[in-house]
């Protein structure tokens, strides 16, 4: 995308009769891609990690088991029983 709005450019002055011309966005790309290379020269962390006197955030506990529910086998209980107590009730003539 660059490359072209340099053609461009490039191809814009030399109808115009004019010379060489420094695109100004392609200076502004390479300086923001160089200024990457630059030292950070501003601290950005607060406390030094190191410290032990440091103040840190409280740590809350939750437990990742807390609903949890044994599945274990049970007994068996009377299958007839529980399955007519879920069965649909037979309608009644009247």
């Amino acid at each position: 995308m660059l490359t072209l709005l340099g053609a461009r450019s490039a191809a814009a002055s030399a109808a115009r009769g004019g010379h060489f011309r420094i695109n100004w966005l392609l200076l502004a790309a390479a300086a923001l891609a160089l200024s990457g290379c630059l030292p950070a020269t501003t601290s950005v962390a607060g406390a030094d990690p190191a410290d032990p006197a440091a103040k840190a955030a409280r740590v809350g506990y939750r437990s990742t088991v807390a609903p949890y529910t044994s599945l274990r086998p049970a007994t068996p209980a009377p299958w007839r029983e529980r399955n007519d107590a879920v069965a649909p009730q037979p309608k009644q003539d009247r």
